[in-house]
């Protein structure tokens, strides 16, 4: 979306001043975004110094959004769905001695989650492909903001170790606002110091190409797909700072247990990946695990 210079539907008259070379106006409609946020430089500092929980290279874990929670395996951490999940849940598994990690989408709209109605209109963008009934959010909303700071009191509320923050990559996507990597940088990192100043532990999901960028704001990765797309390497810097890196595949070549599956576990293990092999709705119908 762009904002307009000109709108007839707005009242009154627009005195356009010109100096040296700039424009402005005085026309917006109520449907116009919030400023974007790329006209801000994306420079706030991480906050790194807290006693939040920090997940270790070489951590096991299990990752399941979706079906009864399979409480049985035998891993440090849990990643499982912030709404989804009741605190039951997460003491139980607590109890065993597992570090829980709350999952949320940050970036994109969901139809079913019980905080629906708090998002306005001009905030949902594109549906994203294959996800039916989930919307981009344009992330430069101080209203979008709002809420997944209030998804971050609500993984506190529950108790959650730390979170799982989606889809915060909507500026590489075709998500009906015109975001620019300036804007994604900001949110990513307004979501990150959130998280830590509750107390949480946050990782990157995704968006490889902000590593460098993002990395000393996170304190682990979740990857998807990397071998598939062959962007492994890109995850390094998480590694190099002692950070763990959650990676699953989905391809069935390697849920076969063929030669691809030992090749690439022999690869991720070699870079210190914590990789499982999982089915793509992450409903513990299978495990397959590097480690």
């Amino acid at each position: 979306m762009f904002l307009s210079l000109f709108n007839k539907q707005t009242a009154g008259h627009c005195v356009i001043f010109l100096l040296l070379i700039s424009i402005s106006s005085c026309g917006e409609n109520d449907n116009t975004p919030a400023t974007p946020s790329s006209q801000v430089e994306p420079t706030i500092a991480p906050i790194t110094t807290g006693n939040w929980y920090k997940p270790a290279l070489g951590s096991t874990w299990q990752w399941q959004l979706t079906g009864t929670i399979n409480t049985n395996y035998n891993v440090n951490i849990y990643d499982i769905d912030l709404f989804d999940s009741p605190v039951q849940l997460i003491q139980t598994l607590q109890a065993q001695g597992k570090r829980v990690i709350c999952y949320f989408s940050a970036g994109s709209y969901e139809s079913w989650r019980s905080d629906k109605s708090q998002f306005l209109i001009n905030e949902l963008g594109n549906s994203l492909a294959n996800w039916q009934g989930e919307r981009w959010l344009d992330i430069r909303s101080p209203n979008v903001q709002a809420i997944m700071a209030s998804r971050l009191d609500l993984a506190v509320q529950k108790g959650c170790d730390g979170v799982e923050p989606d889809n915060v990559d909507g500026y590489m996507n075709n998500s009906g606002f015109n975001l620019t990597a300036n804007d994604q940088l900001v949110f990513t990192r307004f979501i990150a110091n959130q998280a830590h100043t509750r107390g949480l532990a946050v990782g990157l999901k995704n968006n490889l190409h902000q590593v460098n960028e993002l990395h000393s704001y996170f304190d682990f990765a979740v990857n998807e797909q990397c071998y598939e797309y062959q962007e492994c390497e890109l995850l390094t810097p998480f590694i190099n700072n002692n950070k763990a890196v959650f990676h699953v595949e989905y391809n069935s070549k390697y849920s076969n247990g063929s030669a691809e599956l030992n090749n690439m576990c022999d690869d991720a293990i070699n870079r210190q990946f914590n990789t499982l092999v999982l089915p793509i709705n992450l409903d513990d119908e299978f495990r397959i695990s590097c480690l």
